[in-house]
């Protein structure tokens, strides 16, 4: 494994690719041991080995975050394999276009089924491998800017971030007695595989060109670019390091200035 006996670990699911990648980067960057777990593995040992692989500290997990004993599976096998458990970021979610008419009880259950139960499943074996290890650490999911404001056209996304928020705020009262504290970062409009996908649905379904389907998330940037992956990775990495100790049951919005609180 290399020198990672003294290293802090950190598990962050969805992290083949987009904001997910890009937090087992600056993670691993900023000193972490990372398992980076995916339901796509092969993905997943590609952005290992590009990470270096375990020679630097770095693992690939399969995981189905919708399936509960999956993802306790996911974290029992980064505890044996890079030694510990110290922060677990649920990543891992999806997008798709939800017209309030429209929606059928299959959109609920599979949406809720990896953006909601994804995260709860992520608390619970968290929480179970931080006290089998005999120590607190932190909890790290993924709200969005849609979990502040609900947004037009995804109702469903929007409801699970707001579920997510609901989920981390009490949480992070029930667990703090254990040293674990539980936050979520709110990315805005960020250029990632599955904001492509959502835009180019949005302008198809409209009958308009790729660009305005961009138009329609982008429009309220007050800083007005688009979010890199990298923003959101750099707010995972204050919140996964000891400068944010102090703070639990938050959600920090990274959107460039859409949702102002």
């Amino acid at each position: 494994m290399g020198d990672t006996a003294n290293r802090k670990v950190a598990f962050v699911t969805g992290a083949a690719q987009g904001i997910g990648k890009a937090i087992a980067q600056r993670l691993h960057k900023d000193g972490f041991a990372v398992a980076i777990a995916d339901l796509n593995l092969e993905s997943a040992e590609n952005a290992a080995q590009e990470f270096g692989g375990s020679d630097a500290g770095v693992i690939s997990v399969a995981v189905d975050v919708a399936d509960r004993e999956s993802v306790f599976n996911a974290i029992d096998q980064t505890v044996s394999e890079l030694g510990g458990l110290d922060v677990v970021v649920n990543n891992a979610g999806i997008a798709v276009q939800s017209p309030i008419e429209d929606i059928g009880p299959e959109d609920v259950d599979k949406i809720f089924s990896i953006n909601f139960n994804g995260v709860l499943w992520g608390i619970q074996a968290a929480t179970k491998a931080f006290k089998d290890l005999g120590h607190g650490g932190k909890i790290i999911s993924a709200a969005s800017q849609a979990g502040h404001v609900g947004n037009p056209g995804i109702a469903l996304y929007s409801a699970t971030k707001f579920a997510v928020r609901g989920l981390s705020q009490t949480a992070a009262r029930d667990l703090a007695s254990a040293g674990i504290t539980v936050n979520t970062y709110a990315p805005g409009i960020v250029r990632t595989p599955l904001m492509e996908k959502l835009a180019k649905e949005t302008a198809e379904t409209a009958g308009q060109p790729e660009e305005w389907g961009w138009e329609q998330f982008t429009s309220g940037i007050t800083l007005d670019r688009l979010s890199e992956p990298e923003d959101v990775a750099n707010v995972v990495s204050f919140l996964a390091g000891a400068d944010s100790n102090y703070i639990t049951g938050q959600s920090i919005v990274v959107d460039g200035g859409m949702v102002f609180n």
